[in-house]
């Protein structure tokens, strides 16, 4: 059983570590660059970056590490009275609500409605862009803070564990 606590813990690390990169580089430059751009460009832009971010290794990451995470929260509570099993436990807490909940109940909504927005010349486009910005980009903030504190934890979890 430990042996696949340290297993499960060891991909919610790796998995959440990527997800804090991905999420770390829109906050420090991508979202930066677009705003850059005249609205209706940056609207587009992103229109096309939220296509194309669903493909099957994004889908990997940020879904995989959803399910690693439940795997090792519930071994974790199997598990429970250890450091090691509090820190596990917390890390796919933070992972599910900070990354998974964050981005459905916040993120995709926000991206939803810019998708709906399919003329580019039109001056709701550009409202709706910085509308956007303001929304979107706080709870990114969110995402890349709580997933790079789950992969903290989840490496404190293992070095725990080991």
């Amino acid at each position: 059983m430990k042996d696949l606590l340290v297993t499960t813990t060891l991909a919610s690390a790796v998995g959440s570590g990527l997800m804090s990169g991905l999420f770390f580089t829109f906050s420090n430059f991508v979202m930066k660059a677009l705003v850059k751009l005249p609205p209706t460009q940056g609207a587009v832009a992103m229109q096309n970056v939220n296509v194309t971010i669903i493909n099957p290794w994004f889908m990997l990451m940020f879904l995989g590490t959803a399910l690693t995470s439940l795997i090792t929260i519930v071994l974790a509570i199997r598990d429970w009275g250890t450091s090691a099993a509090a820190l596990a436990f917390s890390g796919g807490v933070l992972y599910l609500v900070g990354c998974i909940a964050i981005t459905m109940s916040c993120n995709v909504p926000l991206n939803d409605r810019l998708a709906a927005r399919t003329d580019s010349d039109a001056p709701a486009l550009t409202e709706e862009w910085r509308n956007y910005v303001q929304r979107w980009l706080p709870w990114n903030h969110v995402r890349t803070i709580s997933t790079l504190a789950a992969s903290i934890t989840f490496v404190l979890a293992i070095r725990t564990l080991s």
